[in-house]
């Protein structure tokens, strides 16, 4: 996996924390959180167990930090893509295929944080998992976020039907997002084509007039 998708501004050179990462993104996507004994990852770095603890306090605490630099990189390739984006739509279909242009591994990344997403509903009693729960809250609400300016967006400027830009947010994501339930790489599908589908879909979307309903 590319271990930039993994790092953050405070790793130094000789830190394990973006390896031990990859190494459970790995064993998680090959047989799930639960099925991953924590010594399995240290195995695959090559350390001790107990230095797993140098940088995360459990097996939880790793999951959550993968789930948010998930998150976080979608952030990133989101406002990347739609920085010099001319039309609405063209942002729409940007944003899409920034989703999709990534490696194997990160599709692995992103089956399992959606897998896991259940798990930032319920408070934690540890001060480091919890840390990391709420850091994966505020970019879930800064993702939807960003889609939703984008649609109000185009709706202000009359290239995009009148929708309720939140609902029309999360419609969007959920369809983009609903990939990662079935796509496998060594699958028949490849990436750039199913994004091709799904930027078709989510422009028939924001451009569907939502038919009145009847009174009475």
């Amino acid at each position: 996996m590319s271990i930039e998708a993994l790092t953050e501004a405070d790793d130094g050179p000789r830190s394990k924390r973006p390896a031990i990462l990859a190494a459970a993104v790995e064993c998680f996507g090959e047989v799930g959180f639960e099925g991953t004994k924590w010594s399995q990852v240290a195995e695959r770095v090559g350390i001790g167990q107990p230095a797993l603890y140098h940088y995360f306090e459990s097996k939880t605490h790793c999951l959550l930090t993968i789930m948010r630099l998930g998150l976080r990189n979608s952030d990133d390739a989101f406002r990347a893509a739609v920085a010099d984006s001319g039309s609405a739509h063209d942002a729409v279909c940007a944003a899409v295929r920034a989703a999709f242009d990534i490696s194997p591994q990160e599709v692995q990344q992103n089956r399992i944080l959606q897998s896991n997403i259940a798990l930032l509903s319920g408070r934690r009693t540890s001060e480091r998992e919890e840390a990391e729960r709420q850091a994966c809250r505020k970019l879930v609400a800064r993702i939807e976020r960003n889609w939703a300016d984008l649609v109000q967006q185009g709706i202000e400027r009359g290239e995009l039907a009148r929708h309720d830009p939140v609902l029309m947010a999360r419609s969007l994501l959920g369809l983009v997002v609903s990939v990662w339930r079935w796509y496998r790489p060594d699958g028949s599908m490849e990436l750039p084509a199913i994004a091709d589908f799904i930027c078709g879909c989510c422009v028939r979307m924001v451009d569907a007039h939502t038919p009145e309903q009847p009174s009475g």
